[in-house]
């Protein structure tokens, strides 16, 4: 698979009733332990990078996302995380919610996750 390993007891992504649930990914680059953190626009791009294999592995795409938690360590970087996000969809974006946390693994800034159908 293109996505990084998960760093804890969880799969990637898990099928059920014809949905893909895909856990919360970070900006971990796909064989290493290393987190892309040179900016929140190369971050969430990695983030969505990841997703992205993930959704091809189970044979889907963007299309096919009908839901989205976004998770921020700091909602003023809200504007540029919603602006490399956006560039994913083309039409008929997902149902969404954005929410700040405290932190977030690895110490990153911004965790996506999501739910698709088949």
């Amino acid at each position: 698979m293109a996505a990084p390993d998960p760093i804890g007891p969880y799969s990637q992504a898990v099928k059920a009733s014809g949905l893909l649930f895909i856990s919360g990914q970070i900006a971990l680059k796909p064989g290493t332990s290393n987190v892309v953190t040179s900016d929140i626009a190369a971050e969430t791009e990695q983030v969505m990078n990841n997703l992205k294999a993930i959704l091809n592995d189970a044979g889907l795409n963007f299309a096919n996302v009908v839901k989205t938690t976004i998770f921020l360590k700091d909602m003023s970087l809200f504007a540029a995380v919603n602006d490399v996000y956006g560039k994913f969809f083309e039409s008929d974006f997902p149902a969404r919610e954005t929410v700040a946390v405290k932190g977030l693994p690895k110490d990153v800034n911004v965790e996506i996750s999501m739910i698709a159908a088949e």
